[in-house]
């Protein structure tokens, strides 16, 4: 329970000189015995919680060998003994087993890095980026430090004489007050952390000492509790405290984490608007980027769940746990931190003795039974998709509308005006938000239009199978700061022939309708965050044809090539502003027209109507060439979108495809173009 995030330390420590990403990062070199048995000691829940979040340290994966660890939680989840046996041999056989009981063997690296799991402590991370890792015992210095710090990453730029302001309003009846800082929401969430019974349990203990020692959650912080595993459920008959402080499950899989909190009341936000205040939510997800947790909520903070209650009983962020108080007993006495929090000891006989093969086998058996609603939904007949016009979840996608026979090949970019200016950081939440739908935006006014209510609005993420929603939601972030409105914070751009601001979505579609290209100026980290095919499909959609930016996210940058999008980097100490480029410029570029005559890397000129010139490169990081089969990756304007409700195919005769895709970097995304070839003679595709 002291290791909080112990992925926060192995990021710390690939932070230090000589850590190059794109490297390959073994975890099984903890097992080395010149190293020491750091990871033996690891439980199995702990290393999923590591690997599962491998993208926070910069790596692709995070992979631990099987051992006596592994194979004791395949008998704990209700594997037979004689599956468990069959494995064992299999790997031992194989060499890759590792038993800690036998002469270990040599291994070959090229470096070592070495992390001291004594150096992980207790820590969260916000307020605006999971990487911004703030220990906690340095919380509360950290706080006071974003508030006068100017805006960005870790700054709010509060004044001085506004950062004790207190708002009074009326909760139902009660007087209440709210300042910066206060907590609004606090969720366990996450299906990472919320599938790990040690912390699961661990906030269950917590809520069991605060409830026996009097303390209360404030009733305007909304507390919700969303397992990522049904068994979770049954926590040893403490989920009661739980529920006795308001954390009360409200679904299995993506609710807060991915902005879908729902409202905070009436009063609370009225008081957090009228008021400018910095209103925090603490959650257990693994995302806090601006404007994806709540529109109101503009420090976020990511926690281990019992972390989540410590904060929702201290009801702000703006406290050490070391020397303050977090409430008042019901005997009068000041309750601190230390008080409520159990020992690791104390939590693994918890485990112990309540998470049991009984548990995992009545669920797994109720997941192939299904529930009433599931079983009773009606089975169309027929083999393909029956598109309803008046969906507005599910809509027939525009991919297949130009589609060729063959690929259309490289274009390059003619006179575009500049559709937004970024500055670093812009993450895939800022390119294609997957949280609530502002009531004020296109992809509002489109659903009100069809007659849906603003209650029934749901989600972007929810409604990621109608196009016409998530084109409407492409830089929809209410938080995103563009440049060409100088400094202004919302999702609007301006229309240069008019000079008109308005949302990004109408200022797109009128370029599309005048015939103009348009492309994107960012700095370094575009697309950075959760790997989201729509903050490249959206783009698209939009009429975007070329991102020119410091750096891309891998993930993302693949998927810009995958959509048509050309992505390019500035050179070497160069950007925007270093080139004296606004924004207000048109750019136009060319690309070889034959498609093996393009390279990984290459050098391409950027040249704009008022006579500026800079060389950027091609970030097409796969070779090109005629008969790979690269150019389908590079050049395709369209795709097949595998939606996962809508296509469902048989898992073993793909598994060539899968691994295919997997090396081309597009594995694990609902996109896919698969060119079809005969061979002759063949009546049947191949």
């Amino acid at each position: 329970m002291a290791n909080e995030n112990p992925f926060k330390s192995i990021l710390k420590t690939l932070e230090k000189p000589g850590c190059e990403f794109g490297k390959y990062y073994s975890l099984p070199a903890l097992n080395d015995p010149r190293i020491g048995e750091g990871m033996s000691e690891l439980s199995l829940a702990d290393r999923a919680t590591i690997a599962n979040m491998s993208p926070e340290y910069g790596a692709t994966m995070g992979f631990f060998p099987v051992d006596l660890v592994t194979l004791q939680y395949l008998k704990l989840t209700g594997r037979s003994d004689g599956t468990v046996s069959m494995i064992e041999s299999y790997l031992r056989a194989n060499k890759m087993f590792v038993d800690y009981s036998e002469p270990q063997i040599e291994r070959l690296y090229s470096s070592y890095i070495a992390l001291n799991l004594g150096d992980v402590e207790p820590c969260i991370s916000g307020p605006k980026r999971p990487h911004d890792r703030v220990p906690l015992r340095e919380m509360k210095a950290d706080w006071h430090a974003c508030l006068d710090n100017k805006v960005g990453f870790k700054g709010f730029a509060i004044p001085k004489e506004s950062q004790s302001k207190v708002a009074e309003f009326n909760f139902h009846g009660t007087p209440a007050q709210l300042r910066h800082g206060n907590v609004v929401i606090a969720a366990i969430t996450s299906c990472t952390n919320t599938s790990n019974p040690s912390v699961m349990l661990g906030s269950a203990l917590v809520a069991k000492k605060a409830c026996e020692l009097g303390l209360e959650v404030k009733p305007w912080v909304k507390t919700s509790l969303a397992p990522g595993f049904w068994g979770c459920n049954q926590i040893h008959g403490k989920e009661k405290y739980l529920n006795q402080l308001g954390f009360h499950i409200v679904g299995y899989g993506c609710t807060t984490c991915i902005g879908n909190s729902g409202d905070i009341d009436e009063a609370v936000a009225s008081a957090i608007t009228e008021n400018d205040l910095v209103a925090a939510a603490v959650l257990s997800g693994n995302r806090n980027f601006e404007g994806r947790v709540h529109p109101l909520t503009r420090a976020n903070y990511l926690a281990s769940p019992p972390l989540v209650v410590a904060y929702a009983l201290a009801g702000t962020v703006d406290i050490d746990f070391k020397t303050e108080p977090i409430g008042v007993g019901k005997d009068g006495k000041n309750i601190f931190f230390r008080d409520i929090w159990p020992s690791n000891d104390k939590v693994g006989q918890v485990v112990h003795s309540s998470v049991l093969p009984d548990m995992f086998n009545a669920t797994y058996q109720a997941i192939t039974k299904g529930n009433p609603m599931w079983n009773q939904l009606s089975i169309p007949s027929g083999t393909l998709y029956d598109w309803d016009p008046k969906s507005t979840y599910i809509h027939e996608p525009p991919y297949f509308k130009s589609m060729t026979m063959s690929p259309p090949g490289p274009h390059g970019v003619k006179d575009a005006y500049c559709l937004l200016n970024f500055r670093d950081s812009i993450t895939t939440d800022h390119i294609s938000p997957a949280g609530s739908i502002h009531k004020d935006s296109p992809a509002a006014r489109y659903l009100m239009e069809r007659g849906v209510d603003r209650m029934d609005f749901n989600s972007y993420g929810s409604r990621r199978g109608n196009n016409d929603v998530m084109a409407r939601g492409t830089f929809a972030n209410i938080r995103t700061v563009n440049k060409l409105l100088g400094g202004e914070v919302g999702p609007k751009t301006i229309h240069f022939p008019t000079r008109e601001k308005l949302s990004v979505f109408d200022v797109a579609m009128r370029y599309k309708s005048e015939g103009h290209d348009t492309v994107i100026l960012a700095g370094a980290e575009y697309g950075s965050g959760s790997s989201r095919d729509w903050a490249a499909k959206g783009p698209m959609l939009l009429g975007v044809k070329a991102v020119i930016a410091k750096s891309f996210e891998r993930i993302h940058r693949c998927n810009l090539v995958g959509m048509g999008i050309i992505p390019l980097c500035f050179k070497s100490g160069e950007d925007a502003e270093t080139l004296s480029l606004t924004g207000h410029e048109r750019y136009s570029l060319d690309l070889p027209s034959n498609v093996s005559e393009i390279r990984p890397g290459q050098d391409v000129t950027v040249v704009t109507d008022n006579g500026k010139q800079f060389t950027c490169t091609l970030r097409f990081d796969t070779e090109v060439g005629g008969d790979d089969g690269n150019s389908t990756w590079l050049f395709m304007n369209a795709l097949i979108p595998c939606a996962r409700r809508l296509f469902w195919f048989s898992q073993y005769p793909f598994v060539a495809l899968k691994d295919a895709l997997n090396l081309a970097g597009m594995g694990g995304h609902n996109v896919l173009y698969i060119s079809v070839a005969c061979d002759p003679g063949v009546k049947k595709p191949t």
